[in-house]
């Protein structure tokens, strides 16, 4: 079943069975792992905040908190620490750590900070980024309905940023401090979705073990967000409607009504005026959730974003591993122009695409690899300093007319140049004429997919 989890990382086997009995005593569900490796792997919408020891063999903690925070911003990080890192958690914060324990601490410090942090928005307002006239006055309205408790349906394209939207009116409201609870109505299966939202009891059908809050419940007190809500089913939309008509709640197998006290955000990618001419979306519920409609553009609507936004992306994926890149004039005339189909989503992926591919300080044009390309752009040169081997457009371009995979050669070519170097980085890193930092963030790239650097 699909109910908010705390996930737990710690690599001492008896500490990381205390935590998480002291958790589940106290009615969370908990996740835990031994490691940041095995954290990233279980990171996923379900997961309400993150506990995370510092010291681990491999990624750390801190390492493992700014992974996190490009990945998913708006989770809570707690960190926990001996004294002798205290300075390290500290900082931590500075990052994006909500909070930090020093151990030893007292069962009840664990029960507090969950019940603190547990499906809180640790994001920024500054999460939603605008630059273009359009989305300045869509911030503007934003920050207006935010004081108000009226209910408010997103509309827009898949990838536009329709949940950054709505986390930023649930941070701009008197409710910032209370649960921010999304849920995307299309990506858990029909069957479950009822028992999701609105919790059970113990025995109320196969496999329910013991009884669990629903989404609406987590979100006492705070915000709801409903997203892709034209994709729910007609029978389960009657439900919904009763909820928010009657702001009470029943878990299955419940004879007993929950009092709700929240704010309910939307949003859809569908056209909800269509939706209901075919009867696949109540009419009623329609008017019940678009009390106060926004709708968010494209991107491509919006130029004057993406500058902004790729800057914010570039921030938040360099993650202080490494010094941030410039863009190029031509590279960010290219992002500009271009029709963006994907959205933030594809502006995102082409980000993470020229920071694999880009040599040396500055992403240029040809290190932007689109989803819609049918040919990849050749490995970025640099100038040549001697006739060795390095990573540089020369030295592919004979493979690319054999269909020669660019990133296999790039691996190759680096590795050989370690090789010949010893493993040293600096000798390697003039050998490829690449800067030691960019030498060392592609090492970091490689190790993370499982290759041996010596």
């Amino acid at each position: 079943m699909s109910i908010a989890k705390i996930l737990v990382v710690e690599d001492d086997p008896e500490l990381q069975e205390a935590l998480t009995d002291i958790l589940m005593l106290n009615e969370f569900e908990v996740l835990a792992v031994s490691s940041a490796e095995e954290a990233l792997v279980a990171l996923d919408d379900d997961i309400g905040m993150v506990f995370s020891d510092i010291r681990m063999d491999g990624m750390d903690g801190y390492n493992l908190m700014k992974r996190i925070r490009a990945l998913k911003p708006y989770l809570p990080i707690v960190l926990m620490t001996a004294y002798g890192t205290i300075e390290q958690a500290v900082e931590a914060m500075k990052e994006g750590a909500v909070d930090y324990m020093v151990k030893p601490f007292e069962a009840n410090v664990l029960v507090e900070k969950a019940k603190a942090y547990f499906n809180r928005d640790a994001s920024s307002a500054d999460d939603f980024i605008v630059a273009d006239p359009v989305t300045t006055q869509i911030k503007l309205m934003a920050n207006k309905v935010a004081q108000s408790e009226a209910s408010v349906m997103i509309s827009g394209e898949s990838g536009t940023g329709k949940e950054v939207l709505a986390r930023y009116i649930h941070q701009q409201s008197e409710r910032r401090d209370q649960p921010f609870v999304a849920i995307n109505c299309a990506a858990i299966p029909e069957n479950m979705l009822e028992a999701v939202l609105f919790g059970y009891e113990k025995g109320a059908f196969t496999g329910a073990m013991k009884a669990m809050p629903g989404k609406f419940e987590q979100a006492q007190g705070g915000t709801i967000f409903l997203d892709e809500i034209g994709e729910m089913k007609p029978d389960l939309q009657a439900k919904l409607l009763r909820v928010l008509q009657e702001r009470e709640v029943e878990r299955i197998g419940s004879m007993k009504s929950i009092q709700l006290d929240l704010r309910v955000l939307s949003a859809s990618n569908v056209d909800m005026k269509s939706a209901i001419s075919d009867g696949r979306f109540r009419e009623d519920l329609f008017y019940r959730l678009n009390v106060f409609p926004v709708h968010l553009p494209p991107l491509r609507e919006r130029p004057k974003d993406i500058a902004a936004i790729a800057e914010k992306l570039l921030c938040r994926r360099c993650a202080n591993a490494r010094v941030q890149p410039v863009i190029s004039a031509p590279a960010l005339k290219k992002l500009i122009e271009y029709t963006w189909p994907g959205n933030i989503r594809e502006l995102d992926n082409v980000i993470q695409r020229a920071l694999v591919m880009m040599v040396g300080d500055a992403i240029n044009e040809q290190d932007l690899l689109f989803d819609g390309d049918q040919h990849q752009p050749s490995v970025a040169a640099e100038p040549a300093k001697s006739n060795d081997i390095r990573v540089s457009e020369e030295s592919i371009e004979s493979d690319t007319d054999s269909n020669f995979d660019l990133k296999a050669r790039e691996v190759e070519l680096i590795l050989t140049a370690l090789k010949r170097n010893n493993g040293h980085r600096q000798k390697t890193a003039d050998d490829l004429n690449l800067s030691p930092r960019t030498l060392r963030y592609k090492l970091a790239r490689l190790k993370e997919q499982g290759v041996e650097i010596s």
